[in-house]
């Protein structure tokens, strides 16, 4: 529902932002100022959920993205816009830190590349559905899909509070320390090849896709927001049939491999983007784009359960996952704008590429995170499926 819900409004944003007469710059600042804020604060996330434990972060991290959001569509400035949408980044990174804290601490070792399939998934899947959405609601005027985002988050909230009050996760996690400490994850080299490889992709997910796409879509090829949605729709698809798939073949084969070649040919893949000029090519491209970027998704969540361990509760580390993601959102994002109005949107593309190619680089070295352990039950390996058949 969060990925739906973004991708409702992603393809409007830039429309509306528009409205208020800024440039592409100011545009594209709307994804850095989201991101900045979930940099900041995604420290704060960890040590919350350390002290009032994953379910009550993660509700509150939903109330705070649908008010944010809903209240959005009643800005009268662009500087009022820019604050909601801080402030949805706050509501945003504390639900992804108790998330993705919860998701490691969960896995089963042998089984962590399938769960961080099926997590990505859920995301991929409503980012299917997103932009289709909010290219429907958009009928109804520029502010209708930040409305209908923050009423199914505020519904998604309610339903989630009464649904977990009696679980485990109501309880306030024991102040205990991670078992990894960031040290201690900065001394592992698979570590800074993870840090990369979200830098990379906080880069050519948000700066890239989320700020420069559309315009790209609308500015160059003449096409409106309807068209705007599907092309986001065709990323996320694309990414949707990779994610399972590649996580099952990381708990059988390793992370190391599969994150080189998803990588490398995401990088080939965006530069294509940029040099494609007719629109059916580009919806190929996009979609290729995002199967390629679903290669490496999975095994980098897995890699990163790997390193910290099922101890591993949102503590520093895990933020500092998330962080780098987030950063690579803002340089992106502040990047693809200059690049566009000085050079063009073709350079923007080819240096996401290299980007993305010079994370791949970074796994050459790196050693393999996947331990080599007995499978967990209910997790069985494909020899078992075969003999139980």
């Amino acid at each position: 529902m969060i990925a739906l819900g973004y991708g409702v409004i992603s393809p409007v944003m830039p429309s509306f932002a528009r409205t208020f007469g800024v440039s592409i710059n100011a545009v594209t600042f709307l994804v850095t100022v989201f991101s900045l804020s979930r940099l900041c604060f995604a420290p704060i996330s960890g040590l919350l959920v350390q002290r009032m434990g994953e379910r009550r972060i993660y509700i509150s991290g939903l109330l705070v993205v649908a008010l944010s959001t809903a209240a959005c569509a009643f800005s009268q400035t662009y500087w009022q816009l820019l604050f909601f949408r801080a402030l949805s980044g706050i509501g945003s990174t504390m639900f992804f830190v108790s998330a993705l804290g919860l998701m490691i601490h969960i896995s089963p070792a042998d089984a962590r590349g399938r769960i961080a399939g099926m997590f990505t998934t859920s995301f991929m899947v409503g980012a299917v559905g997103g932009p289709a959405v909010g290219s429907l609601t958009a009928g109804w005027g520029l502010t209708a899909p930040f409305v209908v985002y923050g009423a199914a988050m505020l519904g998604v909230a309610v339903v989630l509070f009464y649904s977990l009050r009696h679980s485990a996760l109501a309880a306030p996690a024991p102040p205990t320390r991670s078992k990894v400490t960031m040290r201690e994850a900065l001394g592992h080299g698979a570590y800074w090849s993870a840090l990369l490889s979200n830098f990379a992709t906080g880069w050519s997910a948000f700066g890239l896709r989320i700020a420069l796409v559309p315009l790209f879509v609308s500015d160059v090829m003449g096409r409106g927001v309807g068209v705007i949605g599907v092309v986001l729709a065709a990323f996320a698809a694309g990414n949707a049939l990779a994610v399972i798939p590649s996580g099952y073949l990381s708990d059988r084969m390793g992370r190391r491999t599969l994150l080189m070649v998803g990588l490398a040919s995401s990088g080939v893949a965006t530069i294509w983007l940029g040099v494609v000029s007719s629109l059916p090519a580009f919806l190929a491209a996009a979609c290729v784009a995002g199967a390629t970027t679903g290669i490496f998704m999975s095994p980098l969540q897995a890699a990163v359960a790997d390193i910290l361990g099922s101890e591993a509760r949102a503590g520093t580390p895990v933020a500092a996952v998330q962080m780098m993601a987030d950063l690579g959102a803002i340089v992106g994002s502040m990047a693809v704008g200059p690049i566009a109005q000085h050079l063009s949107f073709g350079w923007d593309f080819g240096i996401s590429g290299i980007v993305l190619l010079i994370a791949a680089a970074g796994w050459v070295l790196a050693p393999e995170t996947r331990p080599a352990l007995e499978p967990s039950p209910g997790f069985l390996p494909a020899e078992a499926d075969i003999e139980l058949a």
